[in-house]
């Protein structure tokens, strides 16, 4: 095999190591809204489940390896991370993620926050320091997030069946078809070269890294929920429809969040009165 061909392979491992990477980082995102759901929310999303069974399953797989592997490393970088350079960093990966805010607000036909989110990349990747500091926000531009999966939703595209996969959290159809999109089309990725790069690398064990401590509030939310899987199959769900709902524009539909929190003694399924 010429030195040509080995080296395109390695690109390839890499790309693909990259994505799942990225996967891995933007499904432990999904357990952020987890701890606010915990305790304020009764589900209010139909559960739509097939494969419980199998879920449950890969999720105690998935939470065993965090405890043994993320976990660890996650609390060992707050240990010794004052919150503050944490803000820091949280903000700098936000910001790499800007570019495919954008491409799914022009998808969904809104250039005027296409144009904002662009602003924003470019103000605090400059003056904000590669995005260390939020800047645009101080100067009316606050944060839009959007995502293909939002974009599906937006134009009618139903959930689909629920699944769970180990490390990169839970999912429904629609979502995991959006997320590898946004993982193909990341233009902050293709510009870099994926994780063959020095830049690539750093990317990903820091998003990897963010992501988790951020969310670990959540992680440890769950230890007091009677049905861990039922906490995150409903707040996910919860989540996911009420942000596809801020892109219809049907803001009055979100979930109510002052409701009573759910009894812990509540039956797995999290029925849509």
């Amino acid at each position: 095999m010429s030195d040509q061909d080995q080296s395109a392979r390695r690109k390839a491992a890499g790309r693909r190591f990259f994505a799942a990477g990225l996967a891995a980082a933007s499904g432990l995102l999904a357990f952020a809204p987890i701890a606010h759901a915990e305790e304020k929310v009764a589900g209010s999303v139909e559960a739509n489940d097939p494969l419980e069974g199998f879920n449950r399953g890969a999720f105690k797989l998935g939470m065993g390896l965090d405890k043994v592997l993320l976990a660890p490393i996650a609390h060992g970088y707050m240990a010794v991370t004052p919150k503050p350079v944490r803000e820091r960093v949280s903000s700098a990966v936000y910001n790499l993620g800007e570019p495919n805010t954008v491409i799914n607000m022009v998808l969904q036909g809104k250039p005027k926050r296409a144009m904002r989110s662009t602003t924003r990349f470019i103000v605090n990747s400059t003056v904000g320091v590669l995005g260390l500091f939020d800047v645009a926000s101080k100067m009316n531009l606050p944060r839009r997030d959007s995502d293909f999966g939002q974009t599906f939703g937006y134009y009618g595209a139903g959930p689909g069946a629920y699944i769970y996969v180990p490390l990169m959290g839970p999912l429904n159809v629609r979502d995991g078809v959006g997320r590898a999109l946004d993982i193909a089309t990341d233009p902050v990725g293709a510009v870099a070269g994926g994780v063959s790069t020095d830049f690539g690398k750093a990317r990903l064990g820091v998003t990897i890294l963010d992501v988790r401590a951020s969310a670990d509030p959540a992680f440890h939310a769950l230890k007091d929920s009677s049905d861990p899987y039922v906490t995150v199959r409903s707040a996910y769900g919860q989540y996911r429809e009420a942000f596809i709902r801020q892109a219809t524009g049907e803001a009055e539909d979100l979930p109510d969040f002052d409701a009573p929190p759910p009894d812990a003694s509540a039956p797995a399924a999290t029925p849509n009165p």
